[in-house]
């Protein structure tokens, strides 16, 4: 029996091995006008495989480039884009930069941090309604993280603790329950 696993592998699998024995076919074909017809109409049934990816830009340009990978580059033919250069899947990604930021207390996360200076920079009602509001989001979120009840006093504590004692909570603030953040326990049916 012949099994994939001892065959040579494919360089694009997405394909299948029925397209790679095309390509190595158009290998051996000697005759270059011949040559290049086979290989326009391999492209076509490429194309045939993805018929939901003809509306991507460069679509055709992609498979020529496929086409060229498939054949190790070594296809003599009038490729009607440059052919990529073997380099390419050798090439090494750009590495992703990640935003990095110093969060006091990780389980408030930055958007938190980023509330408060905005209640910092306000005054009055407005000041107030924005700690109110930072401070209940406060609670949904120390929750998430700890499942166990949370004091106030506790939120309240550390809103002031990041707003680096800029910010002062009015003790008449009262935040929400946690009954009403983390909601009714649905009871199972029996």
């Amino acid at each position: 029996m012949d099994y994939n696993t001892e065959r040579k592998k494919l360089p694009m699998p997405e394909y299948g091995r029925n397209i790679q024995n095309m390509v190595n076919h158009l290998l051996t074909i000697e005759d270059r006008e011949k040559r290049n017809r086979s290989a326009k109409t391999v492209i076509d049934v490429m194309g045939n495989l993805f018929p939901y990816l003809r509306d991507v830009a460069d679509f055709k340009h992609k498979l020529w480039d496929h086409l060229a990978i498939m054949s190790e580059f070594k296809l003599d033919i009038d490729y009607p884009y440059e052919p990529p250069s073997p380099d390419i899947l050798n090439e090494k990604p750009n590495s992703v930069p990640y935003p990095q930021h110093d969060i006091k207390y990780r389980h408030y996360g930055l958007v938190i941090e980023k509330m408060i200076n905005a209640a910092i920079e306000r005054e009055g009602e407005e000041q107030r309604m924005l700690i109110e509001q930072t401070a209940n989001q406060m609670k949904k979120l120390f929750l998430v993280w700890n499942k166990d009840a949370v004091l106030d006093e506790k939120i309240f504590k550390d809103l002031e603790e990041i707003s680096g004692n800029k910010l002062k909570v009015p003790r008449d603030i009262t935040l929400m329950e946690p009954k009403a953040i983390l909601g009714k326990k649905k009871k199972k049916k029996k």
